[in-house]
């Protein structure tokens, strides 16, 4: 299962809104075939791992982080090339909470095959929160918010310089995240000081470039941004509070959308088809998601430096919590990026 997980990353940035799958055969405990959905639209997981199984299959076990869908979509059923294999065990991660694929396990079995779900599952469930996400809730999208920060919680010097707080192999990291999400967001305070671009630059090219969002509400923006100047080119969106038109901006191609609050920018945004958001600062932004309970992960970036009192700390207005009743994050992934560290937490 392991491997599998291993496997279905490699789908990330161009299999959504479908989800990260990956699967193994095996036979006599040795992996024999593997595949991974690799693209929107092509096959399945399953079916990869079992064409390149081809007759080993028959008789073996397929190890899958999703239970094998039982619909006809773009690709056949899942279920179906698992019966025709020949293989006499599936265990899959999670169930399909599709309620257009599921019930793969039912049809499996009254095939004959014997099938186990739940290996795993608390992995693969972190590792498809979009989807996951995606299908529990209609209103908003998936928030994500990722910050570098010092060691001593610092997003910027006292000067408000952020670049480059953290090393290469973390930056390379966040164009690979970038990559799966389909938009990227900022606060109007970061859009005006860091005039970034919000783009994907890494190797991993996307399936569909995100979206660019400010979360800007007085349109403040500046028609010579980086962001406004790109505008016809790449999708960008200004959101605003009710009443502020806009039209410098509409007139540069931007798209002002109105919103009260947070909470009905995030819906207008999922209204538009935006399913999952990377918010990638500032303070008060991401202070105000994190007080209003509207982050559901955090992808907290830790550079080996300290920038002391005068530094801008990475969140503001967070209201003051005891010990006791603090909200606790369950942590998903801990590793190295060169010099950083990547703690990444799930709202609980």
């Amino acid at each position: 299962m392991a491997r599998a997980l291993a496997l279905a990353w490699r789908g990330w940035g161009r299999v959504q809104p479908n989800p990260l799958v990956g699967a193994v055969v095996l036979r006599d405990g040795a992996i024999i075939a593997e595949g991974w959905h690799a693209e929107y639209g092509e096959a399945h997981a399953e079916r990869a791992a079992l064409a390149a199984a081809g007759e080993r299959a028959r008789g073996a076990t397929l190890v899958v982080t999703l239970e094998p869908c039982a619909h006809q979509g773009k690709q056949p059923a899942c279920t179906d090339a698992v019966v025709a294999s020949g293989v006499r065990r599936v265990v899959a991660a999670l169930t399909d909470p599709n309620p257009v694929a599921r019930c793969g396990a039912e049809r499996l079995r009254a095939a004959g095959i014997e099938v186990e779900i739940g290996l795993g599952a608390e992995a693969a469930a972190a590792q498809n929160a979009i989807f996951l996400h995606t299908l529990r809730n209609e209103v908003r999208p998936f928030v994500a918010l990722k910050l570098a920060t010092s060691l001593d919680g610092r997003i910027a010097d006292a000067r408000g310089a952020s670049r480059w707080l953290s090393g290469p192999e973390a930056r390379e990291w966040v164009q690979w995240l970038r990559a799966g999400y389909d938009a990227i967001g900022v606060g109007a305070g970061t859009a005006r000081a860091d005039n970034p671009s919000l783009t994907v630059r890494g190797p991993l090219p996307p399936r569909r470039p995100p979206l660019r969002v400010v979360f800007d509400r007085h349109a403040g923006l500046g028609v010579d941004s980086a962001l406004a100047l790109t505008a016809h080119e790449l999708p960008t969106v200004v959101l605003v509070e009710p009443g502020v038109r806009g039209e410098a901006l509409r007139a540069e191609g931007v798209e002002v959308i109105e919103g009260q609050g947070l909470a009905a920018q995030l819906a207008a945004l999922r209204a538009r088809g935006v399913a999952s958001l990377l918010v990638e600062g500032g303070g008060r932004l991401a202070g105000a998601l994190v007080e209003a309970g509207l982050v559901d992960r955090f992808y907290w970036l830790q550079c080996p430096c300290w920038l002391g009192d005068g530094g801008v700390p990475a969140f503001a207005g967070v209201p003051d919590a005891s010990i006791a009743q603090a909200p606790r994050w369950r942590v998903v992934e801990r590793r190295a990026l060169g010099s950083d560290t990547l703690l990444v937490s799930d709202r609980s």
